[in-house]
This record gives structure tokens, sequence and C-alpha cells, in this order.
């Protein structure tokens, strides 16, 4: 069992403040969380940088990543280490991440830039049903809708800033490998916390 931040932007994502480094150097120092997934906007581009600064430290695991902006909203890809090809529709988008064996999440789908009704019939692998970003109400429609569907619910921390990191986070029934925590993630064995509360499916 590890405890993984499923949604964190770096550097490498504009609107970020959180360096590679302090990604790095809080993963290690945390007591419980020892993976983070790096969804940085429409990049891979910290993929490798923030691999290498984790080399030294065998206890965490970097999972590769980005958030792709589509026309009807945000899709997290975890295990990716290129872009799908454009034009970035949910179908396209999707292709590639079954294609490539790996994970597409429906990015906190009752916020701005989420993709609201669009996720019920999107075929994504899980729905994100806690966000450090957004409201209560938003997580709890996300959580309702992973439910009616009977997808996996997952919850990242959607950190800009390094005192955000790790404010929500997934406990995954997996080791501390990218392929055990995506095979978990897509077989519904995770369970999402946000300080106190957890949410399972």
């Amino acid at each position: 069992m590890i405890h993984a931040d499923l949604h964190i932007h770096t550097t490498f994502s504009s609107d970020s403040r959180t360096r590679p480094k302090t990604l790095v150097d809080q993963l290690v120092a945390h007591p419980a969380i020892k993976a983070a997934a790096v969804t940085d906007h429409n990049t891979v581009n910290g993929i490798r940088t923030i691999r290498q600064l984790a080399i030294p430290y065998p206890d965490i695991l970097i999972i590769p990543g980005t958030e792709i902006t589509t026309l009807q909203g945000d899709i997290v890809i975890l295990g990716c280490e290129e872009l799908p090809p454009k034009p970035w529709s949910i179908e396209n988008v999707i292709d590639f991440a079954r294609e490539n064996a790996c994970i597409s999440i429906a990015a906190h789908p009752f916020r701005e830039f989420g993709l609201g009704d669009y996720a019920a019939d999107s075929g994504v692998d899980a729905i994100e049903v806690l966000n450090g970003g957004s409201s209560a109400s938003a997580n709890k429609a996300a959580q309702q809708l992973a439910q009616s569907m009977g997808m996996p619910g997952v919850g990242g921390s959607d950190s800009h800033r390094p005192e955000d990191l790790f404010s929500v986070y997934t406990k995954v029934n997996a080791g501390l490998d990218v392929d055990e925590i995506l095979k978990a993630i897509k077989s519904g064995l995770v369970s999402a916390f946000s300080g106190e509360n957890s949410i399972r499916f």
C-alpha cells in the first residue's frame, strides 16, 4: 500500500511556483506520501529532470504524466512520457492513453475547465473525486458521479505552490512501481483522502 499525490504541477507549468527540487525534497521528507504524479499543463518536459533529481532516493517514486486541455475540459494522463497527438479532443486523448497503457482521469470534473457532464460518457479510466483546488460541492458532485458509474475515484492536491503539496492524496494498493500503480487505479484499488476524511470506491 502506498500513498500518492496524483495531481501536481511544477514550474514546467507556467502557473506553478513549485520547483522540481522542492517537490523531490518534500517527497523525501514526508513521513507517508512517497509517490507523486507530475502532471504539468500540456507538457511532459519536466519529467526527465524531476526523475533525475529523484534517483538518489530509492524510497520515492515520480509518476510521469500530464494534464491535457481539451475543448471539453481537462484530462490527466498518468504513465505517459510523451504528449498525445493533436487535435486534443476527448476521444483522441483517451485513445492515446489506451494505446500506450496509460491511465486517463477526469480532472476536477465539476470545476472550471472540468469535463462536467462529458465525464460520464468520456471513457476515462477514473474520476478525480478529491481535488485540492475544488470546492466541497464540486468534489461531492465528482464523488457522486464516480459512485453512480462504478468508477475508481482518485485524489490529488492539484498543487501549484509548495505549501499545497500533498494536501490531497490517494492510497493505492500497489508497490512503489509505476505499472503496479496504474493497474491498481484501473482496478479500483484506491481510496482518496483529504485531511481526516476518506472516500472509498
